[in-house]
């Protein structure tokens, strides 16, 4: 192919881009609140309520996300004969999953501060909250970084999933016009986009792990 064409696949797959991040940022916004509030009450001293939550984090956990963006996204139909927006589909699909990871990350983080520090916290006279936020928390979020990274470099390239219930982004479009123009260039171009979002999504990690040793 020459420079032109390669030129032109650049700029088609670009067009993608913007639905691939979307994908990506809303997961964020909702799956990581949604995953806290699991990870507490996963810890929960009720066991109705912790057990509910060990039954939802395996079956997210021990079957495969394509099924689950399937299921979300069929099962309304057949079960009530309701049909709804694809994209709204996968989203819910990408919120239920990576909600199930990052709870399982935040409870190892919530459980991995000693109790003691809570004892000696309330001798000092802090209180619930204060011991949250200024002596818990920042632990926690040290903790959780590492694996946090990964999960969330795994979800920029899971969006490629998409397509499954035909929602296109860069991945799918780059499909189509290998197909179209009988070369692997637009896969190549495609791997180039996820490897420049995955670096930068590793440098802002990267950054926020030196900034709390700074603050630590």
């Amino acid at each position: 192919m020459d420079t032109s064409s390669i030129l032109n696949i650049v700029k088609i797959l670009f067009s993608g881009l913007d639905i691939t991040l979307k994908i990506f940022v809303l997961t964020l916004i909702f799956a990581i609140p949604l995953g806290a509030v699991v990870a507490v009450l996963r810890n929960s001293k009720c066991k109705i309520i912790s057990g509910i939550m060990k039954l939802y984090i395996l079956l997210i956990r021990g079957t495969p996300i394509m099924l689950q963006i399937i299921f979300v996204y069929f099962a309304p139909y057949y079960l009530f004969k309701v049909s709804y927006d694809r994209f709204l589909a996968l989203i819910i699909a990408f919120v239920i999953n990576y909600a199930a990871y990052f709870s399982e990350i935040f409870r190892s983080g919530l459980n991995s501060i000693p109790e003691g520090q809570k004892e000696a916290a309330y001798t000092l006279g802090f209180n619930k909250i204060q011991i949250f936020f200024y002596i818990t928390l920042p632990q926690v979020i040290k903790i959780i970084l590492p694996p946090m990274s990964n999960e969330v470099i795994s979800l920029i390239k899971t969006t490629s999933l998409a397509q499954v219930i035909g929602v296109i982004e860069i991945f799918s479009l780059a499909q189509k016009q290998s197909n179209y123009n009988f070369s692997t260039v637009p896969l190549v171009v495609a791997g180039g986009y996820y490897l420049i979002l995955v670096f930068l999504i590793s440098v802002i990690f990267s950054r926020l792990e030196k900034r709390l040793e700074y603050y630590n």
